[in-house]
């Protein structure tokens, strides 16, 4: 299972309805965009601090997934896919998107737009 920001955050804040999706995943992986933009909110939060210190303790448990010329490969095609359908998504969710493809996994996300992703199996919370 890949976490999407959203479902990032949401573990930090220890949300209960991750619990059950979160225990049963094999491997947690996190991409580096999801990483970045998750560092990039806590460090304008009023409780940056504790955010901090929770993601240098978890974030050994994940595996951080970085993007390679394999990941262009799957970007270009979702983009082309998407932009044949009329349907766009944000920059960052297309390379999150195209991480997931090109490790076979699902994602688990709030923002439905994923759900338009040929070959993308969203987990919704």
């Amino acid at each position: 299972m890949i976490l999407d920001t959203n479902g990032l955050s949401a573990l930090a804040e220890g949300n209960p309805l991750l619990t059950e999706a979160v225990e049963t995943a094999d491997v947690i992986g996190i991409p580096v965009i999801v990483l970045g933009e998750y560092i990039f909110g806590i460090r304008q939060s009023r409780n940056r601090v504790e955010y901090e210190q929770w993601l240098a303790e978890a974030l050994p448990a994940f595996q951080v997934l970085s993007v390679d010329s394999i990941t262009a490969e799957h970007y270009a095609e979702i983009r082309l896919e998407l932009k044949s359908k009329g349907k766009p998504i944000p920059v960052n969710d297309l390379w999150i998107a195209a991480l997931t493809r090109q490790h076979g996994s699902r994602i688990l996300s709030r923002d439905s737009h994923f759900d338009s992703v040929p070959g993308l199996k969203r987990i919704p919370w």
